[in-house]
């Protein structure tokens, strides 16, 4: 069973709480398009397309979805604009089921040959990074993992300050050389104290700059260089965390991180504070690259496991 369990009444409200601003200013946008139509027709989906557009669903993924829809209408031939939401509905799940097909939304944390897992979390200043680690951790303990934070992100003073607090909050220890350290150093010191405890799992934070991306590949590279050294084929995980408040800039910053370096999970936060929810899909169509959380709240226990059909029954409930 995964570490967050079953999708439990208690997700599911928080979800559908989280989710309350973007699902209220989609559903709204869509009831206009179809005031005083019997029928599905151009003018409808012209205008359907127009709400994902500026719902941050993007471009690309708009024109699928609407493509799908266009085909339907020509196959059925007549298609009552009462049922649009659930052909949306439907529409928007396959397309998310099609293109993350080696998801399985299953997230147990295996150890590789008695080494922890490690998880590299990358990220802009402010999107929430540390928060989403801090949560983490929590996740992991509370289903009896043992935890190791290593603070990496040493160019601010306060991102090492801030993930001392969240260790001291959750109850999880922490590596930090303080701020002006090498990152790669403490990344290595991580792994070997990791190593030491007997750690299930292991979270470094990383610099949050999006400087040029040869730089930011270059000290990516050598952070994973080095803790290659302690544990082969580490990381394991490399989690770009995007603040789904910022719109289609979420998905541009998630092009360029998978340029600089191999993203393979991502963490989509601020979901509660902004209309802008539809990006999920966006991202989860154009990048191939699996969301795995999304933080729904401020509350330690509001980062949760990304379920695609939780996800689009919250929006179309």
């Amino acid at each position: 069973m995964a570490f967050f369990g079953l999708f439990s009444k208690e997700k599911k409200e928080s979800l559908d709480k989280g989710l309350e601003k973007t699902k209220h200013t989609f559903l709204s946008k869509i009831a206009r398009t179809i005031v005083g139509k019997s029928k599905v027709d151009d003018e409808v989906l012209d205008n359907l397309e127009e709400v994902l557009i500026t719902s941050d669903v993007g471009v690309d993924t708009t024109l699928k979805i609407i493509e799908r829809i266009e085909a339907r209408v020509s196959k059925d031939k007549v298609l009552g604009s009462n049922e649009l939401n659930t052909i949306l509905k439907e529409e928007i799940t396959a397309l998310l089921e099609e293109n993350n097909a080696d998801y399985t939304g299953n997230f147990e944390v295996e150890k590789h040959d008695g080494m922890p897992h490690v998880i590299m979390v990358v990220g802009v200043n402010g999107v929430g990074k540390t928060t989403t680690i801090g949560k983490l951790a929590h996740q992991f303990k509370s289903a009896g993992k043992k935890v190791v934070l290593g603070a990496a992100d040493t160019f601010r003073a306060a991102a090492v300050d801030q993930l001392i607090i969240w260790a001291d909050r959750v109850g999880v220890p922490i590596v930090q050389q303080g701020m002006g350290a090498d990152p790669a150093s403490v990344a290595f010191d991580t792994l070997q104290s990791a190593k030491a405890q007997g750690a299930d799992v292991v979270i470094i934070d990383t610099a949050g700059r999006l400087h040029n991306k040869v730089n930011l590949m270059n000290e990516l590279t050598k952070i994973k260089r080095v803790m290659e050294k302690v544990i082969p084929d580490a990381p394991h995980e490399i989690l770009l965390v995007l603040d789904g408040s910022t719109g289609q800039n979420a998905f541009e910053q998630a092009k360029q991180f998978s340029l600089a370096t191999d993203i393979n999970a991502l963490a989509i936060t601020k979901l509660d504070g902004t209309a802008k929810g539809g990006v999920v899909i966006g991202i989860s169509d154009q990048m191939k690259i699996p969301v795995k959380y999304i933080g729904v709240g401020e509350g330690i226990g509001d980062l949760q496991l990304f379920n695609k059909h939780e996800f689009v029954d919250s929006l179309f409930s």
